[in-house]
């Protein structure tokens, strides 16, 4: 399956979304939609398609944002250096859609992998 950014999918963001995804943005903490969200099922890019992660890589880090042990595919996902606000970090994208999906930290459950 080919998966790609795409002017409709940019089009309905809202500016929350446009803000977090598109440029890099951060939401406040404890607000978004999918931090108390442990359902069953697949995280896919907003403006791509592409799967991202699991539930069941889900864990609850107490920061406030979503977040994930592994991807599903890690073709899917970017890691880039990101020297930003004083820190040296390393932010996830995804690949074909170029989301910003947030940071990689290396105090994550050990028995998860520990990222």
């Amino acid at each position: 399956m080919t998966y790609q950014k795409t002017p409709e999918a940019l089009a309905a963001l809202t500016e929350e979304e446009r803000f977090v995804t598109q440029e890099s943005g951060t939401e406040r903490p404890f607000t978004g939609k999918y931090n108390n969200h442990f359902e069953a099922g697949l995280y896919v890019d907003i403006v791509s398609g592409e799967p991202l992660f699991t539930s069941s890589q889900k864990f609850e880090s107490g920061c406030g944002w979503p977040s994930f042990a592994k991807p599903v595919e890690p073709a899917n996902i970017e890691e880039l250096r990101d020297m930003t606000h004083g820190m040296i970090r390393t932010e996830v994208r995804s690949t074909h859609g170029d989301s910003h999906l947030g940071h990689v930290f290396p105090d994550g459950p050990r028995e998860m992998g520990g990222l």
